[in-house]
C-alpha cells in the first residue's frame, strides 16, 4: 500500500526535439548600374580582380536620366531656383519695415551662394580650358538604327548593346560604330539606304569600312573640326567631329610591342570639339575591355 505509483502529467515527447530552424530570406533593394563590360574569363588573382574593378569604375558615369538636361549645368539651375525664392521672400513674403539686419545679412549670403552656383559651370569649363561647343543636333535625312551581327555570342552582344547605349548617352555623339573581329554593331542616327533589311545594312557598313581602310587601324584618329574627306562616305551627313579609337589585341602580356588591330570604336558628332580629354580617356577604357574578346 505504501508503494504508490507516481503519475507523470508531462507529455511523452522524445528529447532532444529536432525542430526546423526558421529560415529568413534577406531582401535587399539595390540599384545595379551595369556600365562595365566584363571579360568572359574570371581574373586569375586578387590583384587582377582589383585592377578589373578599378577599370570598371572608370567607365561609370552617373546621370539623372532626364532627356535634354545637361547635368553639368545643374548647379546653375539650383542657383536660379534658390535665388528666386530669396527674392520672392524678401519682396512678397515680408514687410519692408520689419526687416531686421540679421535677415538682410542672411539674404545677402544666400544670394551670394546662389550667384556662385550660377557661375560655377562656366568657371569649371574656364579652368579646364574647354572651348564652347554647339548644341548636339540631329541632321536631316538621318534615321535611327540599331543593328548587330548575328554571329556574335550572347555575352558579347549584351556588352556591345550596353556600350553603344552609354557611349551615345554620355557623349556628344549622334552615331557610333563598333567593329570587333569583323563583326559590326551600329547604333544612332545614320544616312542609310531606304527600305533595307538588317543583312543588307550590315553588308553596307562592311563595304564602307573597307573603302575607308579601317581594318588595320592602330592609332587613334581625332578630327575635332572636320570629319576628314576620306571618311565623308562613312559618317552621317553633317558630321563635324569624328573620333576613331582602335581596339588592339596583345598576344603576349609581357610584350607590349606586338599589338595587332582587332577592331575599332567610331563616334561621330555634329558639334565641333565634341570630345574632351576625359571623354577620349573614357572611350579608350571602353575599347580596352574588348582586348582579346572572342566573338
Amino acid at each position: 500500500m505504501n508503494n504508490i505509483g507516481t503519475i507523470c502529467l508531462k507529455p511523452c515527447i522524445p528529447f532532444p526535439i529536432q525542430c526546423p530552424k526558421p529560415s529568413f530570406r534577406k531582401f535587399t533593394l539595390t540599384t545595379i548600374l551595369r556600365s562595365s563590360l566584363q571579360d568572359s574569363q574570371p581574373p586569375n588573382s586578387n590583384q587582377e580582380q582589383q585592377q578589373q574593378q578599378q577599370l570598371n569604375l572608370s567607365v561609370l558615369r552617373f546621370t539623372l536620366g532626364i532627356p535634354g538636361l545637361d547635368e553639368s549645368y545643374l548647379p546653375r539651375w539650383i542657383g536660379y531656383g534658390f535665388g528666386s525664392l530669396l527674392l520672392l521672400n524678401h519682396f512678397l513674403g515680408s514687410d519692408a519695415a520689419a526687416v531686421t539686419p540679421a535677415q538682410l545679412s542672411t539674404e545677402v549670403l544666400g544670394l551670394s551662394l546662389a550667384s556662385f552656383s550660377i557661375v560655377l559651370p562656366y568657371l569649371g569649363k574656364f579652368l579646364k580650358g574647354a572651348q564652347p561647343v554647339d548644341e548636339k543636333t540631329i541632321p536631316d535625312g538621318t534615321e535611327q538604327i540599331f543593328v548587330m551581327s548575328t554571329e556574335i555570342g550572347n555575352g558579347l552582344k549584351e556588352d556591345l548593346a550596353w556600350a553603344s547605349y552609354v557611349l551615345l548617352r554620355n557623349t556628344n555623339a549622334i552615331a557610333m560604330l563598333i567593329l570587333i573581329q569583323g563583326e559590326i554593331c551600329a547604333r544612332g542616327y545614320w544616312n542609310i539606304p531606304a527600305d533595307t533589311s538588317k543583312e543588307i545594312l550590315l553588308d553596307w557598313f562592311k563595304k564602307k569600312i573597307e573603302k575607308a581602310a579601317l581594318y588595320d587601324l592602330k592609332d587613334t584618329l581625332y578630327f575635332p573640326q572636320d570629319a576628314g574627306s576620306e571618311f565623308q562616305d562613312l559618317v552621317p551627313i553633317g558630321t563635324r567631329c569624328l573620333l576613331i579609337q582602335p581596339v588592339l589585341h596583345v598576344s603576349n602580356e609581357s610584350d607590349t610591342g606586338s599589338q595587332n588591330p582587332d577592331g575599332f570604336i567610331l563616334l561621330a558628332s555634329t558639334t565641333r570639339y565634341a570630345f574632351s580629354n576625359k571623354d577620349k580617356a573614357w572611350i579608350a577604357a571602353v575599347a580596352n575591355k574588348y582586348r582579346g574578346r572572342v566573338v
